[in-house]
């Protein structure tokens, strides 16, 4: 099953994707406490949507809706940087024993087919696709061997990154959390369709030709053992994020490099799930 938070009417809401629509649960769940997709996930509900949705009309076309990010209200949005070899090796760095983890935040991303913002301050704004998983069931100390019974299910995610801003200090966070310089999209596909997210191809293209081309099965730290050690630092909760890192062939890294420019089209694309598309704009500040 597809889920997406969209906004109709100026009201922001969540959804099933079906029969090239959209099943909108929001509404359907408002007096209830499901307002949001978290709170669906927060109430235990994930199973039931399939059921909710099953003998349901769509309510709304999907070109009638404007998509938001998949989980516009997270508690936590941790990425894993330097987790592909490749992308180690294209940075000069060592693979590191455990997993490098920064933060992004919520204003710093942006739904499907919505413009990412080159910011005003810098030119070196840069693609990151990856794959980002979403807590579905809330745990601590999480064992890797039950760890993929916690996540909800996976979307696609571009971490635009500003490079030099990137570069003030050893810490990843100020270039990698501008407002909505990222996207998260374009729906959440569920665990019964996507069992084993390491058999998974992801494929980042700007302008139509392909800048990043892997396999999931290539992540130095696999998707179980990232939720183990993320759940060891604090409890994770439904609705948090886990962006899983990038492959080599980011633009910083290219002779000479190359950065995503207003009027550029960026897409990210996994298999089992789509395709994230997103055009630049110019940031006003």
């Amino acid at each position: 099953m597809k889920l997406i938070s969209f906004v109709v009417d100026g009201r922001p809401s969540f959804g099933a994707v079906k029969d090239n629509g959209v099943v909108d649960l929001g509404a359907r769940l408002r007096l209830e406490g499901c307002a949001t997709l978290r709170q669906f996930l927060e109430a235990g509900r994930l199973p039931d949507a399939a059921r909710l949705t099953a003998s349901a009309r769509p309510d709304h076309t999907l070109d009638k809706i404007a998509f938001a990010p998949v989980i516009p209200d997270p508690e936590k949005i941790i990425c894993v940087g330097l987790n592909y070899r490749d992308h180690v090796a294209e940075t000069g760095r060592t693979v590191t024993e455990k997993p490098a983890l920064f933060a992004r935040f919520a204003c710093s991303q942006v739904g499907h087919l919505q413009p990412i913002v080159k910011p005003k301050v810098s030119d070196d704004f840069d693609y990151e696709g990856e794959l980002a998983l979403v807590i579905g069931k809330a745990g601590r100390h999480i064992q890797a061997s039950r760890a993929l019974d916690h996540v909800a299910g996976y979307a696609c995610y571009n971490e635009g990154s500003i490079r030099d801003w990137q570069r003030h200090t050893s810490q990843f966070l100020s270039g990698k959390t501008f407002a909505e310089s990222g996207s998260f999209g374009p729906w959440l596909v569920t665990t019964d369709e996507i069992p084993d997210p390491s058999k998974l191809t992801l494929q980042t293209r700007l302008n139509g030709t392909v800048v990043q081309n892997t396999t999931t099965d290539l992540l130095v730290t696999a998707i179980p053992e990232l939720i183990a050690y993320i759940s060891t630092i604090c409890p994770l909760v439904p609705g948090d994020v886990i962006v899983t890192g990038t492959p080599g062939g980011v633009g910083a890294k290219r002779t000479p490099p190359l950065w995503m420019r207003p009027g550029d089209t960026v897409e990210v694309e996994i298999s089992g799930i789509g395709v994230l598309r997103n055009t630049v704009v110019a940031g006003q500040a």
